[in-house]
């Protein structure tokens, strides 16, 4: 079986899509399936500095960058557009990744005239509050195009079972639920956190709450400003390390949050982590904070799981499974909720750890890369399979 993945994107200032995009094409071709990624070479205000218009090997897939025009998230190429409707028949089945986007139509639209099934997942994109930002834009871009192609996806991955009802709330029933994963023996043993201590001196011998994830408005840093100032108040031993991507220019509004709340001085911002560092960073925290207002299936969320820390994160991080399973403090979308979670993980440092304890072995036991793998390899088949047997002429008998 071959497979087409599309994304606009693949630099790693672009957060979580890139991540997963990534990851899942790596390990799905352990799954016996040959994968194709295609995307441009946006990044940021400028463009990677990539091979273009030529296949780059990779382990066992390929991956093709484009050139392309963008501005902010709107991404525009030609060429990749022009290489899509020549090319896009070699595939039994396409996977797109994020929405409103027009390279993204574009692909539904070869998809549709070649005959072509295809599955799109959204990244959270069609929760309520992700709709309600930039609402008039959206609302007009997804009647026009969305849709419709919403409608025509052989399905639709979702990433949570909340992202499913919302999409079912929104009049579709081809949806199905493939959460994100993680790679067990990444967090299995963390590294020595001297090395995070050794490149932020200001974050050593300090109780330190982790925020990792893009700085964009959706992220809630508004309301972590206030619940930090309160949780610094009563333990003047803590500090704040927000790690992630400025990719749209927010940083001076989230630092003025922290300013106006007056703990500007017991924050740390990073720049995006990876790698060693932000393992070693992980190694080095306390607490893990996610305030989001509105997230697809958060990686950093299993990240933090995955590395045995007492986790606050709200319910817009859409992971009721973890409040189930008691791996996790899932409070309301507000700063005293936020702040009171916070204070009551360094209140109790026993609960603390069982927590941190329980949300490892959660994640360790329902949430691979490779189980991803296997459940979309089933999709795909199952796709593929009613697709080919749609085709078939149809004889009668006499």
């Amino acid at each position: 079986m071959r497979v087409l993945f599309i994304t606009p994107y693949l630099g790693l200032i672009y957060g979580g899509i890139t991540k997963v995009v990534t990851e899942l094409v790596e390990v799905l071709t352990k799954q016996q399936i040959l994968v194709d990624l295609i995307s441009t070479n946006a990044n940021d205000k400028g463009h990677q500095d990539v091979p273009l218009n030529t296949w780059i090997k990779h382990s066992n897939y390929r991956v093709r960058y484009f050139p392309c025009w963008h501005r902010n998230d709107l991404i525009i190429s030609p060429s990749l557009t022009n290489w899509l409707f020549k090319n896009i028949i070699n595939y039994n089945i396409v996977h797109t990744h994020t929405i409103f986007a027009p390279l993204i139509s574009l692909a539904h639209w070869a998809c549709q005239f070649h005959k072509i099934p295809y599955l799109m997942t959204p990244h959270g994109m069609l929760d309520p509050w992700a709709l309600s930002y930039k609402a008039h834009k959206k609302s007009f871009y997804y009647n026009l195009f969305e849709k419709a192609s919403l409608q025509q996806a052989s399905a639709i991955q979702v990433l949570a079972s909340q992202e499913a009802e919302q999409v079912k709330f929104l009049g579709f029933q081809n949806s199905i639920v493939v959460p994100n994963g993680i790679h067990r023996q990444e967090f299995e043993i963390l590294p020595d956190p001297e090395l995070f201590y050794q490149k932020f001196p200001a974050t050593r011998n300090k109780n330190l709450i982790l925020f990792l994830g893009r700085i964009d408005p959706k992220k809630g840093l508004d309301l972590l400003a206030p619940a930090f100032a309160k949780l610094h108040k009563q333990f003047p031993q803590t500090h704040l390390v927000v790690a992630g991507p400025d990719s749209i220019g927010f940083l001076p509004t989230v630092k003025n949050y922290f300013k106006q709340t007056g703990c500007l001085d017991a924050v740390t911002f990073t720049g995006m982590l990876t790698g060693s560092i932000k393992q070693a960073a992980l190694a080095a925290t306390n607490l893990y904070v996610a305030p989001s207002y509105s997230e697809g299936f958060s990686m950093s969320v299993l990240e933090g799981m995955a590395s045995g820390l007492p986790c606050v994160i709200t319910t817009g991080c859409n992971f009721p499974e973890a409040a189930a399973a008691k791996a996790a403090y899932v409070v309301d979308i507000n700063a005293d909720a936020i702040a009171d979670a916070l204070i009551e993980c360094l209140s109790n440092s026993q609960k603390s750890k069982e927590i941190g304890d329980r949300a490892r072995l959660f994640i360790f036991q329902n949430y691979t890369w490779e189980q991803a793998a296997a459940k979309l390899s089933q999709v795909y088949e199952d796709i593929v399979f009613k697709n080919e047997a749609n085709k078939l002429p149809l004889f009668s008998q006499g």
